[in-house]
């Protein structure tokens, strides 16, 4: 664990394509897997008994899949890197670096450096509001014989990985999300935290022709906020709201191709990467569709695009300009649900 880990980088790294794997994907992870899997006991090997007794729970307990990235300056469940001294944050920070990309670990470490720009250059939240309120949640026992899961969570960040066999059979759902998303101010200034799922979504938008426009924009005003949060992932993945990516023009085909890499490949390790590649290949692209909500581009916008195994949302909220949600959904394999 290197020092700069601990004190939460702020420097994100241009991610490129996943590059080709030379072994099989379900051989990859499963040996990332019992990478979480070691690194996870090495955690609850240096905890105390009380501190056990906050981070553990049994592999079926109900809120195992009752995720919530939207928690303000509360404290998620589970032991938070508050509650650790500093050889435990490195243990829970080498475990988050398992599930990560080093762009992913990035993204993750400046959201929740941005806690501190909420606290002292916003005035947003509780006085004791900072970096240090995520949690790590482990459910069952890391083992390479029966299901267990962990989870990162605070407040616009929620990762959850599920283990079979030692086999990550599920990295979802994610969730990024950023406020300020650009830091107007402060020594801080000019970070940038969700900059392609903004600036992307904007550019396919605006890049249609206005009866296209019209076709993908089921929602004059936006939602204000992401829809997918209270376990109704798979009922707005079959909505099949907005326009089939068959209907789109070229440019704007390629740029959903380049969002869905950023939401589901870009912030995961390469073995990772990998398997949720090999199975987005499968998807019919032609049937995937692209929804857009907000006619008022200076105000709250949100997009969606669905797939067979795919619900990606962005939202900014309303009368919040620099105030981003954003969300994946492997449909149908949320927690692990397909395996366990």
């Amino acid at each position: 664990m290197s020092l700069d880990r601990r004190r939460l980088l702020i420097t994100a790294t241009a991610a490129g394509l996943v590059p080709a794997l030379p072994r099989s994907v379900t051989a990859q992870s499963n040996a990332t897997g019992a990478q979480m899997r070691d690194r996870a006991n090495a955690l609850i090997a240096g905890l105390n008994e009380q501190q056990r007794g906050t981070a553990l729970f049994p592999f079926a307990d109900r809120n195992r899949p009752q995720w919530n990235f939207m928690l303000g300056s509360r404290r998620a469940p589970g032991l938070a890197l508050e509650q650790m001294s500093a050889p435990q944050k490195d243990a829970a920070l080498d475990l988050l670096a398992s599930g990560t990309s080093q762009f992913g670990l990035n993204k993750a470490m400046n959201i929740m450096l941005q806690q501190d720009i909420l606290r002292d250059e916003w005035g947003k939240g509780s006085a004791d509001r900072n970096r240090e309120r995520f949690s790590v949640q482990i459910y069952g026992t890391p083992s390479a014989t029966t299901p267990w899961s962990w989870r990162w969570e605070g407040h616009h960040l929620s990762l959850t990985f599920t283990m079979v066999d030692d086999e990550v059979v599920s990295t979802t759902p994610s969730a990024f999300s950023s406020e300020p998303n650009t830091v107007p101010s402060g020594p801080h200034r000019g970070l940038v935290v969700l900059k392609d799922e903004e600036t992307l979504g904007r550019a396919l938008y605006t890049g249609l022709s206005t009866a296209q426009q019209a076709r993908v924009r089921v929602w004059d005003t936006s939602p204000g906020n992401i829809q997918s949060v209270r376990g109704n992932h798979v009922r707005i993945a079959r909505e099949a709201a907005g326009l089939p990516l068959a209907e789109l023009p070229r440019d704007a085909r390629d740029k959903v191709e380049r969002l869905i890499e950023v939401y589901t490949t870009e912030v995961l390790p390469p073995s990772l990467a990998g398997t949720q590649t090999a199975r987005l290949r499968g998807e019919d692209r032609d049937a995937m569709r692209f929804a857009w909500g907000g006619a008022n581009l200076d105000g709250s916008i949100y997009y969606r695009i669905t797939g067979a195994n795919v619900l990606i949302e962005f939202a900014s909220l309303r009368n919040q300009p620099l105030h981003l949600h954003a969300v994946f959904h492997d449909v149908g394999r949320n927690f692990g649900a397909h395996r366990v």
